[in-house]
């Protein structure tokens, strides 16, 4: 069996060398500049506020959020200079100052504010869902935090003890222009108008000339939310809460005015849309509805009683009824944003015991999830890289995986730092495109 022999040398070895493109990013926005006005108490200040969050952002793109792994870096020359810190602070400074960052009312704006400008700065790309219309995508997750007793921490709608966080997601990219954390046991309705009127906000500082489709679940059938579409000129798409409506009388109706397809033996799907009075906003609303009566299971089994599916949408879209339904189906794709959040950057469970700070980290993480976004959208215009480019988009894990975590030696000389990459390297080619890229934007 061989045996290697194991040594340290004098050479610097870094095992993450993308730090040194998210840094640039960074200091391409001006977050570390605006983070100085955050209010902090005075006292005995030595890490600067651009250093605490610059240096957590540094950590998340990593895929890691709990706070004791800044002790890894402590030592680390290229994690302080590839994100340009003047100091690297302890595990104990970066909880201890979030804490207090998280109290000023203005921190989590800025970063969301930043992370648009970002976008705008990078090029990033905003592909339509229909026409010229880019989607805003407006959903609640659960992140589950079953045995924990932080603040905030209910029983979940579904049934697990978390937080019930809202999102916001923009075009087909998915980048997050919305983050806020709720209370497990919290409506997804509430304090929802102010957080779709921000994202709105968010999203025409991206591209104030953008047209948008807003989309929601039916937990967003409000009189409120449709009151924001109209006063902000966004088109909505928009699943409508039947209540109490009967199945047979949208059966009956639908059968008179909709148009019948056969999926299989069985199975009737009725499709058509109506003009009706929304007395919430005091209009007249174009509703998409699809109505499904099954008699027959996809088994065979016969049922005694026919089962009536109503589907129905409020929508501004003139587009025909198999149209909008499709748009709307697409809207699932807000589930793979979540998940990219709370797996790839290991946001689930979030890292302090204190509602506060964690929603400043959940803000930071959205931050860092739209930095990794483009750099992996930005790999994709060429094809340089050594795997597929035939996605939209790249997963968050995948960027991390080959675009962070990569392998570099570290050499000051003649006054420049150089980042020496193996011969082997095959993200090599990918990489220097995609920094030379940012770096001239």
């Amino acid at each position: 069996m061989k045996k290697y022999k194991i040594q340290t040398i004098n050479e610097v070895f870094v095992p993450y060398g993308g730090l040194a493109m998210a840094g640039l990013m960074i200091h391409k926005t001006a977050l570390p500049l605006r983070a100085s006005s955050l209010k902090v108490p005075a006292s005995r200040v030595k890490v600067s506020n651009a250093d605490i969050l610059s240096a957590y952002i540094g950590l998340l793109c990593q895929g890691r959020n709990d706070f004791d792994h800044m002790d890894i870096f402590r030592d680390e020359p290229f994690f302080m200079d590839s994100l340009q810190l003047k100091t690297i602070p302890s595990s104990a400074t970066l909880r201890q100052r979030l804490e207090q960052l998280s109290a000023d009312e203005k921190a989590c704006p800025m970063v969301m504010e930043e992370s648009a400008v970002m976008i705008q700065r990078m090029k990033g790309s905003l592909t339509p869902c229909y026409e010229k219309l880019v989607a805003l995508d407006i959903d609640v997750s659960v992140f589950d935090n079953s045995g924990s007793h932080k603040e905030g921490i209910e029983l979940t709608y579904q049934k697990v003890d978390g937080y019930a966080p809202i999102f916001a997601y923009l075009g087909e990219e998915g980048y997050c222009v919305g983050a806020s954390l709720r209370k497990g046991s919290d409506h997804s309705q509430k304090d929802a108008p102010a957080f779709i009127q921000e994202s709105i906000r968010i999203c025409r500082r991206i591209n104030p000339a953008q047209e948008l489709l807003l989309r929601a679940d039916s937990a967003h059938d409000s009189a409120d939310t449709l009151r924001i579409c109209h006063d902000e000129q966004v088109q909505y798409l928009i699943k409508r809460n039947p209540r109490k409506e009967s199945p047979e009388e949208w059966l009956s109706l639908a059968k008179e005015q909709g148009i019948e397809t056969i999926p299989r033996e069985g199975k009737k799907v009725y499709t058509g849309s109506l003009k009706t009075f929304n007395p919430g906003i005091n209009q007249e609303l174009r509703l998409v509805y699809q109505i499904t009566e099954t008699t027959v299971a996809a088994n065979g089994q016969l049922y005694l009683i026919p089962d009536i599916t109503i589907d129905t949408w409020w929508t501004s879209l003139t587009a025909p009824e198999e149209t909008v339904i499709k748009l709307y189906h697409q809207h699932a794709t807000s589930e793979q944003f979540h998940s990219e959040l709370k797996t790839d950057l290991d946001l689930e469970r979030l890292p302090s015991g204190k509602f506060a700070t964690n929603q400043l980290i959940l803000t930071l993480g959205a931050f860092t999830y739209n930095l990794l976004r483009l750099i992996g959208l930005e790999t994709l215009k060429k094809d340089d890289a050594p795997i597929s480019r035939k996605n939209q988009r790249r997963r968050i894990k995948t960027v991390i995986k080959n675009m962070i975590y990569l392998a570099v030696r570290l050499v000051n000389h003649a006054r420049s730092a150089f980042l020496k990459f193996s011969r082997y390297c095959r993200w090599f080619t990918t990489f220097n495109r995609v920094y030379e890229a940012f770096y001239a934007y």
